[in-house]
């Protein structure tokens, strides 16, 4: 549980579809109605920033059954090892791994793809499991797609050390798609996601601040309150462009807001460039903005002094950029199975947050609330090998 903030996030919601959309160019785009191509990858993902590495192998197959019918199976492992600003304060460094399993099954009837998926993460003081319908529809002669998408997520929360506590969370997600063509050369999409969840939506070892004269920095902790639903909307354009010398160029806005006050606004420029038949480059800028949780403080003024107390940075006023490049080689075709296509792909990302009313309370020579505002350099890095066949 100690994992779950943002770092998590971005090696997470990178892999594996992110990186393979902009490899392909449009082609993703234009052929809703088509099974995936059967694929399968060996990647390794690491994080390191703010005190905290991650990093771990995924696998992932995908293999046609019939004209009709694709199965995937997916199996993803994170090793979580440090101290981010949170534990230096109130705790001490950690390891902890967590496994992820995913088995899914698409169906082509007609012009329509009916897709099942079952997820399963497993962790010391974590455990997820989740499952998803979702049916995406060509029409007008393939020019539009629409898609629609529910899930349902039933996670249970425990603590190290504490074998007395347990919680649980449920999570509901609706997701709607918009994609068309709207020339040879330009597609663009409008997605719409509702995230509904209730139960224990903290973490149990995170705390909060207050002001304490007897205590010998100034201030002491108790443990955060969260109210137990958070209801979310997100709606993002994406345009892609496919440019005369064969590149691509994607522009993406997202706009986000949930029942917690919470407002949020990311745009992302990418650039698609092959030099030639074998290899690929890729470069993208990444700029995000929010605002904080109407329950958040840095620095509460004293103990129990609302119903809802939060510090975690990444329910505060923050901002961050990241800056990616990429690279994809084309192997040569094997002899002994000319028709797979194995391929070599380097992802790296700089991200770096600024936090704008979270402090570094580890500079314990400052006065309370003036501690220095916390910046965070990270960088994460993917390296993977698909083989198409």
């Amino acid at each position: 549980m100690a994992v779950a903030e943002a770092a998590v996030a971005v090696t997470r919601g990178l892999w594996p579809f992110g990186v393979f959309a902009a490899l392909f160019l449009l082609s993703p785009l234009l052929q809703a109605a088509v099974l995936p191509q059967d694929r399968a990858d060996l990647m390794y993902h690491g994080y390191q920033g703010g005190g905290v590495s991650i990093d771990g192998p995924a696998l992932m197959l995908r293999k046609k059954v019939g004209q009709t019918v694709s199965l995937s199976g997916y199996y993803y492992i994170d090793t979580v090892s440090g101290a981010s600003i949170d534990v230096q304060a109130t705790a001490s460094a950690y390891t902890e791994t967590r496994h992820e399993k995913r088995v899914g099954v698409d169906y082509l009837a007609g012009n329509s793809i009916l897709s099942l998926n079952y997820a399963q993460s497993d962790e010391d003081d974590y455990n997820a499991k989740s499952m998803s319908f979702a049916i995406a529809h060509d029409t007008f002669g393939g020019m539009t797609t629409l898609s629609l998408e529910a899930g349902f997520g039933d996670d249970t929360v425990g603590r190290n050390g504490d074998d007395s506590f347990t919680a649980g969370v449920k999570r509901y997600n609706y997701k709607l798609g918009w994609t068309q063509v709207l020339s040879s050369s330009w597609i663009a999409a409008l997605n719409m996601q509702v995230d509904l969840d209730e139960g224990f939506l903290n973490n149990p070892y995170r705390s909060v601040r207050y002001r304490d004269n007897t205590a010998p920095l100034g201030y002491s902790y108790q443990s955060e309150v969260y109210p137990d639903t958070r209801n979310a909307l997100a709606i993002s354009l994406v345009n892609k462009v496919y440019l005369p010398y064969r590149a691509a160029l994607s522009f993406n806005l997202r706009h986000y807001q949930d029942s917690w006050d919470i407002r949020a606004l990311d745009a992302e420029l990418e650039y698609v460039h092959p030099l030639n038949a074998d290899w690929t480059l890729e470069a993208k800028l990444r700029w995000y903005a929010q605002g904080q949780a109407e329950f958040y403080r840095d620095l509460f003024d004293f103990a129990n002094q609302q119903n809802f107390m939060a510090r975690d940075k990444e329910l505060s006023e923050f901002s961050n950029i990241t800056l990616g490049l990429g690279a994809s080689y084309a192997l040569p075709l094997w002899s002994f199975w000319p028709a797979a296509k194995p391929e070599l792909n380097l992802q790296w990302d700089h991200i770096r947050f600024s936090y704008q009313n979270f402090r570094n309370v580890t500079i314990t020579e400052a006065q309370p609330g003036q501690e220095p505002l916390y910046r965070l350099d990270a960088n994460v890095v993917r390296a993977f090998f698909s083989l198409y066949f």
